[in-house]
């Protein structure tokens, strides 16, 4: 098996090589392929160098290597793993600092910056789907690439290639449901139901019994994933809904905390979360420069990827493997939130094996349906202004954006985040 890995320079890498050597007994890979541009080089040259130790401390055959040619990379991929970043972490300042500027919150997935990052993103991914399209026309694309929901969509919707997105947060959430009913994870079947981001666990099932309330009733301090603390409204909220929340959903619903917090740590030595990850890399690919080092360093977990390899490469097995076994992915909706078009990507538990992902039917709390419908319309709408670079339609889809509240905000974050992003916005330069 060959597995390709568009952005490979991610300092998320480690993970995934890993998972893949966890997987040994079961996905025969043969090959691992880096993939990066330029700017990236030296560290998938960095992050090569250290799968290449991981693997062979593991014993294993792979032949690991990174290229800068896209396509002869890709060339009889079995699967793809694309977690690439337009602009790396200096685009993600801009799209965290210049909302704040008008009293609106800079996120990486949600509101204006979620939204530039969409506009940068896409048209690289469908250009990735073209050469799949010609060099690796079977292979399976997972896509971790934020905002994995919407370009996951925008892969679906305009082209051939078989793709699933996926996140680390509803396995995380998992795990804290788990911890707080003080059993095992692999033993309690837990519900998810939503979009990518913003998601809900509704029900939680143990030996038979739905333990949703029981998870609920624990109050805990800890985050679910490192890169977003924990408000303390959230545990409350959640009884209140009777769901679990994701943590992004925070956003939405203690706005004006979350806000405030941003700005704070915008204008402190701390700064925005692309700058703590700067820093946080900076360490990484220190560590992964260590010829002795030949395991995951523990400081990867600042990151805020934990437990990614253990879904991406769980997912690529239960494909390969025929599985038929259950996960949480971004898929098609097909009717499983009969409020949104059928054609759109939803975030659900899916039966996975050799045809990909089939959504299970489930409930939708009211409680949470609204959001989902206005944020999904904001998708919607982003992805046709990323494809058609139209003005008006990206106006649109900010205004569609629960965290965008006043017109003339918006116009002016549109502008100065065109201004900002220009070398990464092509389509809108017509």
């Amino acid at each position: 098996m060959k597995l390709v890995v568009i952005g490979g320079g991610s300092s998320y890498t480690p993970e995934l090589i890993e998972g893949v050597i966890l997987h040994k007994d079961s996905l025969p890979v043969t090959e691992i392929v880096l993939i990066d541009v330029e700017m990236g080089q030296e560290k998938v040259r960095i992050n090569t160098e250290f799968a290449g130790r991981m693997v062979k401390k593991a014993g294993l055959a792979i032949d690991v290597r990174y290229t800068m040619d896209r396509r002869e990379g890709l060339k009889d991929a079995a699967f793809v793993i694309t977690q690439l970043r337009v602009g790396g972490l200096d685009a993600r300042a801009k799209d965290e600092r210049i909302p704040l500027t008008y009293g609106v919150i800079g996120q990486e997935t949600t509101g204006p910056g979620g939204f530039f990052k969409a506009l940068r993103t896409i048209p690289v991914l469908l250009d990735i789907c073209k050469d799949m399209e010609d060099v690796c026309p079977d292979a399976w694309l997972i896509n971790f690439t934020n905002p994995a929901g919407i370009v996951t969509e925008a892969v679906l919707k305009h082209t051939k290639v078989k793709c699933i997105g996926l996140c680390n947060v509803s396995i995380n959430m998992k795990h804290d449901a788990a911890k707080r009913l003080q059993v095992e994870a692999k033993d309690l079947d837990c519900r998810f139901i939503g979009l990518n981001h913003l998601s809900v666990m509704n029900h939680a099932y143990y030996q038979g019994k739905d333990r949703i309330a029981d998870v609920l009733a624990v109050s805990t301090s800890e985050g679910v994933v490192k890169n977003i603390e924990k408000n303390g409204e959230m545990d409350l909220l959640a009884r209140e809904m009777g769901c679990m929340l994701s943590p992004y959903l925070q956003y939405f619903y203690s706005e004006k905390e979350m806000l405030s917090k941003e700005t704070k740590e915008a204008l402190s030595i701390t700064g925005t979360r692309a700058d703590q990850v700067k820093r946080v890399e900076k360490e990484l690919f220190a560590c992964y420069q260590d010829e002795n080092l030949k395991e995951k360093p523990e400081a990867l977990s600042k990151r805020g990827g934990s437990r990614y390899s253990e879904a991406a490469i769980h997912l690529i097995d239960s494909i390969y493997n025929d599985r038929q076994d259950v996960q949480v992915v971004d898929v098609a909706n097909h009717g499983i939130i009969p409020q949104l078009p059928e054609d759109c990507v939803i975030e659900t538990n899916c039966v996975i094996g050799e045809d990909g992902a089939k959504p299970m039917t489930t409930d939708v709390p009211l409680t949470v349906l609204g959001l989902i419908e206005q944020v999904k319309a904001y998708e919607i709408l982003t992805i046709e202004a990323a494809v058609t670079g139209d003005r008006k339609t990206a106006l649109m889809a900010l205004m569609n954006n629960p965290l965008v509240h006043d017109i003339k905000d918006a116009r002016h974050i549109l502008d100065d985040m065109i201004r900002a992003h220009e070398a990464y916005l092509p389509q809108f330069r017509k």
